[in-house]
């Protein structure tokens, strides 16, 4: 049976060969025919070489734009000779009921839209990533359509599976009938079908599920490939079915963000979950609500507002299976930055969408700061004044400026602390700093807290970064143009001259001898002693399926 594998290397004879006639033949009109030949050939191979189904451009609305189909007309104008030979010689009919609201077909023609209406099916989802979609307003105005574009013979990704199962499960809950298509309604079709019906019968397994599809459907059949991957997937618990998800909104966060981009946001969930949406206010806290949320079987909570939301909405689902989405809203989105990387600057809302939607998860660590869940750093000297000279005032006004010009305020105050720490349960030392630092993660941004370049947020460490006191400000600037450095490339020299230490920690004890004022995550806390001990693997996010951060 064919795989992507295989098929690669057909795709490549086929465009030597094209290529060769080109050159050998004599006549110009051959020349062009072969040398279009082999560009179209030389195009979907590379697409199976690289695994890129993205090469057909395939759009939303199922649309393939005409430059990129005019170079691969030579290879569509065989697949459409080959389905039409294969679809009326079938054995099987072009589409075909499986379960309770689900179908499987072959790729849709106009031909086909009598038999949609009698069976009323109003959602399509079109796993082919080299066709253009049946003209679908033609069966029904209202209809629903997704495109999940994969290679023919190949696996989607977790996230393309992800992204298909829910939206499929979504379309099922509101009482639609679906029909999952591919070229011949044999393979890519069958399996998300299969995955689907696996993830939500818990019982059964991914070959009880094919056997039961294949007993209806005698042409359905996946490669070994295919079959492999797909089983893997569940077997990691890598694809699911999110039932409903909760937001979790502070209005205010961001100067009101919320407002731009709430109908996007709920429109765009709302195809792929039974969605329910809560907003923080001054009598209900984002602890309140998701802790509400959580009683009422909450499988996916998503925090939408500022780093001190997510900090609260992790607060009540950390050590649980329930899955944290994040929307940023706030104004600096560390968390988000260090996870989703920079395009999280750059796009956030929509890139937030595309991580909720494909599903992928991994857990990352938290920490425990006095009782305070901590998810990113808590910081004195430097860190604690920085944030407490960017109220919500100079935010509203100035934005991250706010954060930078508190900085620059507490640098040139330069007030010393001086302190007892003790790592794990090693000697007590005494420092005496301007800024110290216990970070369990942060972004480049965050340069105080970069002793060791940016700080692994998997590895069951917390990272701790101090800068000697001086008696100048000039130093501590020299200090801090170090550690964006290393934020930077993420490495620093070891120089015992440079006034910044740096070191790792399952448990972090602090006392001073007076009230100690510091920052979790952004927020205010009073204290003599600290004690912060590392949580690994205990909060289960929602990220980038292919994240270089983590």
């Amino acid at each position: 049976m064919l795989t992507r594998i295989h098929i690669k290397y057909y795709y490549t004879l086929g465009t030597l060969l094209a290529a060769c006639l080109c050159v050998a033949l004599p006549y110009v009109l051959l020349k062009l025919v072969f040398a279009w030949l082999a560009l179209s050939l030389g195009l979907v191979s590379s697409a199976y070489w690289f695994n890129s189904a993205g090469i057909f451009r395939k759009r939303q609305d199922g649309s393939i734009p005409w430059y990129i189909g005019w170079s691969f007309i030579p290879f569509l104008l065989g697949c459409q000779l080959y389905n039409a030979w294969a679809r009326k010689n079938d054995k099987v009919p072009a589409i075909q009921k499986i379960d309770k609201q689900l179908y499987l077909a072959c790729r849709l023609f106009s031909g086909d839209i009598d038999r949609l209406k009698h069976e009323k099916i109003d959602a399509i989802l079109d796993v082919t990533a080299e066709f253009d979609a049946l003209e679908w307003t033609l069966v029904d105005e209202n209809i629903a359509y997704l495109n999940i574009p994969v290679l023919d013979h190949s696996v989607p990704s977790v996230a393309q599976l992800n992204q298909a199962i829910n939206w499929l499960h979504n379309q099922v809950s509101n009482g639609k009938n679906v029909v999952v298509h591919c070229a011949l309604g044999r393979g890519r079709s069958v399996l998300v079908l299969a995955a689907y019906l696996v993830c939500r019968e818990q019982n059964r397994n991914v070959n009880d599920v094919l056997k039961s599809i294949s007993s209806i459907r005698q042409t359905a059949r996946l490669n070994k490939w295919q079959l492999a991957a797909v089983e893997k997937m569940h077997r990691l618990n890598q694809i699911h079915i999110h039932k409903r998800a909760w937001l979790i909104v502070n209005p205010v966060s961001g100067g009101g963000k919320w407002h731009d981009e709430a109908d996007h946001i709920t429109q765009t969930l709302s195809d792929y979950f039974q969605l329910e949406v809560l907003y923080t206010t001054k009598d209900k806290s984002a602890v309140q609500l998701t802790e509400h949320a959580k009683k009422q079987g909450a499988d996916i909570i998503v925090a939408c507002g500022g780093d001190g939301t997510v900090n609260e909405v992790a607060s009540v689902i950390v050590d649980s299976d329930i899955y944290l989405g994040i929307i940023p809203m706030g104004t600096t989105n560390a968390l988000s930055h260090t996870l989703f990387g920079i395009t999280s600057k750059l796009v956030p809302v929509s890139q937030a969408l595309d991580i909720l939607i494909q599903g992928y998860s991994q857990r990352i660590d938290t920490a425990m700061c006095n009782e305070q869940l901590m998810l990113l750093l808590a910081g004195l000297g430097f860190e604690r004044k920085m944030i407490q000279k960017a109220d919500r005032d100079r935010k509203n006004e100035l934005g991250q400026l706010a954060y930078l010009n508190g900085l620059w305020e507490a640098i040139d105050e330069n007030q010393p602390l001086s302190m007892k720490l003790q790592l794990d349960s090693g000697d007590i030392q005494m420092i005496h700093t301007t800024s110290l630092v216990i970070a369990n993660a942060a972004p480049f941004t965050s340069v105080l807290a970069q002793g060791n370049g940016e700080p692994n947020i998997t590895d069951g460490l917390l990272d701790i970064t101090w800068i000697e006191s001086s008696e100048t400000s000039p130093q501590q600037l020299l200090s801090m143009t170090e550690l964006l450095f290393a934020g930077l490339t993420g490495e620093r020299e070891d120089d015992q001259q440079s006034g910044i230490h740096h070191e790792q920690a399952k448990t972090i004890q602090l006392s001073t001898d007076s009230l100690c004022k510091y920052v979790i995550d952004g927020e205010l806390f009073e204290s003599e002693d600290l004690c912060i001990k590392v949580k690994p693997k205990s909060l289960n996010v929602l990220l980038p399926q292919a994240s270089k951060h983590i």
